[in-house]
């Protein structure tokens, strides 16, 4: 069992939203479990029993949980999205005095909001878990296994590494395709698979939506819906291009990062295939890895960084861009070579730098050791990662 880096209060209702095989369950019962777990009344809803009850007649989740108000301090309802409707049955015992505190876990708020449910306006909290991070995994992190595998707890401690691959073809296959699938109320579930796999191969690319929809015979608006299903479902997130302007930066073409490298991996059928040092693939891996390890941290270490990636009409490139709240911004290029050249890293973080003056330049590698070329940080990934920590 590892330490998870998401606090969780002990003396708040909450929301706990995460992909499916994130932890959610295991780090909700480490919290609220042990010796208090009969303080806790768990209602799990993938149990069709529980489900099929509370279907028929929400109103009796309100019965019940008054019932055993006097003995439990917390009502635990997983997979809160199945069921709706019973938010508004935790609305009215929210604002009933001496009742337990909630917490609703789940994979997806997209259901909640498609059924315009009572999200609770305030009066629950809203938290993300993600994969395990570096930091969690401590001294049974290895980076080469990270990014073969990904950082799912369930997957990255398998022992047998064809189990692992199994693990996750079963993920793809069982949940992306066919509740992913569910989620997007597509007509044409072959156009949706298609997309899923190309969107596997677009990982940290620039989106060209009209490119997309060509390859997998769609719409531009179709392919548009598809990307956001999944950053709604939490299987990936958007990284925009920089910009002064917030409106001229939501309205330019994004990049789009999977949640996890194995999950990517699994999805454009490349598990047998060993990532190898210095080729591309395991640069684009590792460059995948730091920026989700950053969407990570910036959630767990409520930093507020706001992150983007910045591009020149010649193609000078900065992959990761890190606005803070201070006001600081950190261009960050990030190679996976230990020795990396400054010709690899110069030409868009020079660029960058003429843009915005007074921003700092990183170079992110797997190099043993920090140094300094020229105005530039060259810094192994920890040192990196230790620097986000502390605000730069």
């Amino acid at each position: 069992m590892f330490k998870r880096q998401l606090a969780l209060p002990k003396k708040r209702s909450f929301f706990l939203f995460g992909p499916r095989q994130s932890g959610k369950s295991t780090l909700i019962r480490s919290v609220f479990g042990g010796a208090d777990e009969s303080s806790v009344l768990t209602i799990d809803l993938l149990d069709q029993t529980e489900y099929l009850r509370y279907l028929a007649d929400p109103g009796l989740f309100r019965k019940e949980v008054t019932q055993a108000a006097s003995r439990v301090t917390h009502v635990f309802i997983d997979e809160i999205q199945r069921l709706p409707e019973l938010l508004n049955e935790v609305h009215a015992l929210i604002e009933t005095k001496k009742m337990p505190f909630f917490i609703m876990t789940g994979s997806s708020a997209r259901k909640l909001k498609r059924a315009k449910a009572n999200l609770l306006a305030g009066r629950a909290w809203s938290y993300r878990l993600f994969p395990l991070t570096h930091i969690e995994l401590g001294d049974q992190f290895d980076l080469l296994k990270a990014l073969e595998l990904g950082t799912l707890p369930q997957i990255y401690l398998e022992t047998k590494v064809s189990s692992a691959h199994m693990d996750l073809r079963s993920y793809v296959e069982t949940y992306l395709k066919e509740e992913i699938e569910a989620e997007a109320l597509v007509r044409s579930s072959g156009t949706f698979l298609r997309f899923l796999n190309q969107a596997g191969f677009e990982n940290g690319q620039i989106i060209n939506y009209s490119s997309i929809a060509r390859d997998v015979g769609s719409t531009s608006v179709t392919v548009k819906e598809y990307f956001q299903i999944l950053e709604d479902t939490l299987i990936g997130n958007f990284l925009f291009p920089f910009s002064h302007s917030k409106r001229k930066r939501l309205s330019q073409h994004p990049k789009f990062y999977l949640f996890d490298t194995g999950v990517q991996r699994a999805i454009t059928k490349q598990l047998t295939v060993g990532l190898a040092k210095r080729s591309p693939q395991y640069g684009n891996a590792f460059e995948a890895w730091i920026v989700t390890e950053c969407f990570r941290l910036n959630e767990y270490y409520q930093k507020d960084y706001v992150f983007s990636y910045f591009r020149t009409e010649r193609g000078a490139e900065v992959d990761l861009v890190i606005e803070t709240p201070r006001g600081q911004v950190i261009a960050v290029e990030i190679k996976s070579s230990e020795s990396p050249h400054p010709s690899d890293f110069d030409s868009g973080l020079s660029s960058f730098a003429v843009t915005v003056k007074g921003a700092k330049r990183v170079c992110v590698c797997t190099s043993p050791r920090a140094y300094k070329e020229g105005l530039v940080d060259v810094l192994p990934w920890r040192d990196f990662f230790e620097r986000f920590a502390d605000g730069f």
